[in-house]
């Protein structure tokens, strides 16, 4: 199983010259509950008609799970015909979820996909079921390189008619901004669009209101959220962004999720298993009012 295995590198000095540059703002105060033992590898979160669903990523069943936003509590499961052979993130059109099957710690993935299915009366359509293939132009090196990578991959969203993805570059601690066509089912070539220098890598993103939110961790178990300004349809890294240190995995867990909506941001995070301690997996909410954005 592709395991993000960065706990390897865990070290008791968390405050880095990058994070003594971002507000400190501490998470742990917004916690909202414990997840349930099915989503305790939560991978992602996303709305849909204002519901909240997540998934698990690789080596669970291949399910998504409607959650309540107030409490974390698992509503509803929705089976899937897809594989799950490593889930990291979820988007939709409002007619079509989009799962993406493409984390690619080592990057070695020659299969990056993501599922298209159509989802209509809290039902999802499994019948009609798609797959997006596409590929990196960039990457012609697929040697082993676990966690130390640029072309592993766990964020994306649906904006403009696309599917924007937001690689996790382990190596450069960085991103890169690609589009692809959700509605070419051939092995396409992502079209590159900005890169970003983020400190850390991210492991989740969503789109609300003009804004792209992004949350990460490093390799020494520092956890942040990026709050980028859209200056331009589809274009968010003109700006420097709102960039905030939330804390420890040891202590969050290992952030895997964000959703946004007009009453705030909620975020996931999967158990975290580390020398020192085990965390659980924890369901946050952070109201509008505490957070200007």
């Amino acid at each position: 199983m592709m395991k993000k295995v960065f706990l390897l590198f865990i070290v008791l000095t968390f405050q880095t010259a990058f994070s003594q540059q971002a507000e400190i703002f501490k998470l742990k105060k917004f916690r909202v509950a414990v997840l349930n033992d099915s989503i305790q590898e939560t991978s992602g979160l996303n709305f849909f008609d204002e519901n909240l669903y997540t998934f698990n990523d690789s080596g669970n069943p291949a399910e998504l799970y409607e959650i309540d936003k107030n409490s974390g509590k698992i509503l509803k499961v929705l089976k899937t015909n897809a594989e799950n052979k490593d889930w990291e993130a979820l988007t939709n059109d409002g007619n079509n979820f989009y799962i993406g099957d493409f984390g690619n710690n080592a990057g070695t993935r020659k299969d990056l996909k993501i599922y298209k299915i159509q989802f209509q009366n809290n039902q999802l359509q499994n019948d009609l079921m798609k797959i997006i293939s596409f590929y990196y132009p960039e990457q012609n090196d697929f040697t082993s390189k676990n966690i130390s990578t640029d072309y592993d991959l766990e964020s994306m969203i649906y904006l403009n008619g696309k599917i924007h993805i937001f690689t996790k570059e382990w190596a450069s601690k960085a991103t890169t901004h690609y589009t692809i066509d959700p509605e070419n089912y051939e092995n396409q070539a992502a079209q590159k669009v900005e890169s970003y220098k983020t400190g850390f890598m991210i492991s989740d993103a969503c789109y609300f209101d003009k804004k792209l939110y992004v949350v990460g961790y490093t390799k020494k178990t520092e956890v942040f959220l990026t709050i980028f300004n859209e200056t331009e349809p589809g274009i968010f890294f003109k700006e420097n962004p709102k960039h905030l240190y939330l804390g420890s995995a040891l202590t969050t867990g290992q952030i895997e999720g964000i959703a946004v909506d007009d009453k705030g941001i909620y975020i996931s995070g999967e158990k975290f298993y580390s020398p020192i301690k085990k965390t659980k997996p924890f369901f946050y909410f952070i109201p509008k009012d505490k957070l200007k954005f």
